[in-house]
């Protein structure tokens, strides 16, 4: 997994895109991740309230997966 993330990095600094733009773009698609997340969250509440246990559970899950892409633009 870390050699795919260098290979990647390597071809972002080949075609020149500073890390600035790499952490802004990063970090712009967690917190697109997150808010998809949370508005689908909300629909699926507000489709079967039952179930918002489930659903509060998978929803964190998958906004700390999304915010993940962020902590990898940053450090990479």
């Amino acid at each position: 997994m870390i050699e795919i993330l260098a290979q990647a990095a390597d071809a972002v600094q080949a075609i020149g895109i500073t890390g600035d733009i790499k952490a802004g773009l990063g970090c712009f698609a967690a917190a697109f991740g997150v808010g998809m997340v949370g508005a689908k969250a909300a629909e699926a509440v507000g489709r079967n309230p039952g179930a918002s246990g489930a659903i509060l559970v998978q929803s964190i899950l998958g906004m700390a997966l999304a915010e993940a892409v962020a902590f990898y633009a940053l450090f990479l």
